[in-house]
């Protein structure tokens, strides 16, 4: 661990669990894996996927990886399994109306805050626990505390932990499934925007759409200034 919290990921290795037992090693009572989708979308919610490693289990479902690395069907197949695997798992969201009125960093921390709380009313104890958050940034502490939680866990971020921890690859799979399947849902309601394809993110197809019929309630309106040219356009973008 470097100074600030931030560990230092491994590269060219795929995820382990060895960050995770080396927090518990060091007195973390549970860990947390943490990692978020939907940042950088144009459409629908920011969700905050959060996954309880559990000690026993020592097998890690086969084809875990970072949620951005796998094709969608395999995320889906994989999805049921990686609940399974955990001790608990939940996802927040934070809705495009939230990120249009008070931007998507604190809507980062609203749906992180949902997220763990979900993992309390399941009965996960936060006392004691370690939170391993992908990146290098600690946006969820500022939404524990807007939320007020009693008990706040400690956060620890680490580049490219969605790739290199068993628990935050298992909490990017599962919010990246959760938030698809909320835009594919809404896909009948608004065909015109591809979102069965593209899931709110940026294309040129979502942007042509919204020139030829104007953007919906479901879009992110404060962002639809950006042009295509130098937004991302991956449909798996997290």
């Amino acid at each position: 661990m470097t100074a600030g919290g931030v560990l230092r990921s491994s590269a060219g290795r795929p995820p382990g669990l060895s960050v995770e037992r080396a927090l518990l090693a060091s007195g973390a009572s549970v860990v947390i894996g943490c990692d978020e989708v939907g940042r950088g979308a144009i459409a629908g919610p920011v969700g905050v996927g959060v996954a309880v490693l559990d000690p026993g289990r020592k097998r890690i479902p086969t084809g875990l990886r970072d949620s951005k690395l796998l094709p969608e069907a395999d995320r889906v197949a994989l999805a049921p399994r990686v609940r399974d695997w955990a001790a608990a798992s939940a996802v927040g969201l934070a809705g495009n109306d939230e990120i249009d009125g008070v931007g998507i960093s604190r809507c980062l921390g609203t749906a992180g805050a949902r997220a763990i709380g979900g993992l309390v009313a399941l009965g996960v104890g936060l006392s004691g626990a370690v939170v391993l958050l992908d990146g290098n940034w600690d946006w969820l502490t500022p939404g524990l505390i807007a939320a007020g939680l009693p008990v706040l866990p400690q956060v620890v971020t680490r580049i490219k932990a969605d790739r290199d921890c068993a628990s935050v690859s298992a909490a990017s799979v599962v919010a990246k499934v959760h938030r698809d399947d909320l835009m594919i849902e809404r896909h009948d309601d608004h065909p015109v925007y591809g979102w069965l394809s593209n899931k709110g993110y940026a294309s040129r197809h979502h942007y042509a759409a919204i020139d030829a019929h104007g953007p919906c309630d479901w879009h992110r309106h404060t962002w639809l200034h950006a042009l295509p040219s130098v937004v991302a356009v991956s449909a798996d973008e997290t």
